[in-house]
């Protein structure tokens, strides 16, 4: 990260000098006050904590968490939070330097530490990506709610309430994905994706990653040229038809190697983040139900039909 510490602090003081009264929110009076570091993390909070939370989320939709550069106004948020929910596993280690500059003392939920299913991702690092598998996205909700209730006892049964109803559509959704990827043979499951971040899907569902253009946890990798030489080769070997880039990721390669290998790109999957409001990545439910009905298209070798798309939204929105 670029910007020191001093810089951020002084920042803050006049991002917070500048600005007036707080907006009208939607929150009750006495709502917990969190600040989520990703997307993902922030729809997780809002979801649980409904109107009884007060939602600060850092990044924005469509944002690279691997390359993002805390702003004044996250520390004015951090320092104002009672309740700070981090990724974890090198994803926002970013978040360090906020929180040492917002001062004071809150409570900071790793979330990748609560996580049931881990795995080594390229490189041999611990992969950070761990919300592709929604086993361990149940254990996330779990770990909020108990954090919400702990800093307000008070909203203990409709956290509780929240976090049941949440949970029952997640394993909807499980069931509803693991029963659409079966619809593809087993040899044919084989996918290729823009960076290591699939590796919970793939494992929870049984589809095998046979490479990644940038061969790293992180976007900000550079493959070399000897690294997209051997990707080629085995997209040919295995019969790749579809690459998957992430909206949030720059494509430039992967349409190269698609180019070269005569394989097809399909650039609509949500990796890292979700997308806007209104978009089919807008809520972590509705980005796991896309991305499985993507790759399930690609497998299939694209086009309009052979992914499950009214079974996966039906789940989604149960």
């Amino acid at each position: 990260m670029r910007r020191s510490l001093p810089l951020l602090v002084a920042g803050a003081l006049l991002f917070a000098a500048g600005c007036g009264g707080a907006g009208p929110s939607a929150s009750a009076p006495g709502a917990v006050k969190v600040v989520a570091t990703t997307t993902i993390l922030g729809d997780l909070a809002r979801t649980v904590g409904g109107r009884d939370s007060d939602v600060h989320q850092l990044l924005q939709p469509n944002s690279d968490p691997h390359d993002y550069e805390p702003r004044p106004h996250d520390v004015t948020a951090v320092a104002d939070a009672q309740l700070v929910l981090t990724n974890g596993d090198g994803l926002d280690a970013w978040i360090g330097k906020v929180l040492d500059a917002a001062g004071g003392e809150r409570r900071v939920l790793d979330l990748g530490s609560r996580v049931p299913v881990t795995r080594d991702g390229a490189g041999g690092g611990r992969d950070p990506h761990w919300w592709h598998d929604v086993r361990n996205v149940e254990a996330a909700v779990v770990a909020i709610r108990d954090a919400l209730t702990r800093a307000w006892p008070g909203a203990r049964a409709r956290y509780a309430r929240r976090a049941r109803a949440y949970l029952r559509r997640l394993r909807a959704l499980d069931g509803a994905i693991a029963d659409c990827v079966a619809t593809i043979p087993p040899a044919r499951r084989v996918l290729v994706t823009d960076h290591d971040a699939f590796g919970y899907f793939a494992g929870r569902y049984g589809i095998r990653i046979v490479g990644t253009v940038i061969p790293s946890l992180t976007t900000q990798a550079q493959p070399s040229a000897g690294d997209l030489a051997q990707l080629a080769r085995t997209v040919r070997r295995e019969r790749v038809e579809t690459i998957f880039s992430e909206r949030s990721v720059n494509g430039k390669l992967a349409r190269a190697i698609a180019g070269e290998t005569g394989a097809r790109v399909d650039a609509s999957l949500y990796g890292d983040t979700l997308g806007p409001a209104g978009s089919a990545g807008a809520t972590y439910l509705a980005m796991e139900a896309h991305d499985a009905d993507a790759i399930v298209r690609g497998l299939r070798g694209g086009g309009s039909r052979g992914g499950c798309p009214a079974a996966l939204r039906a789940a989604a929105s149960r």
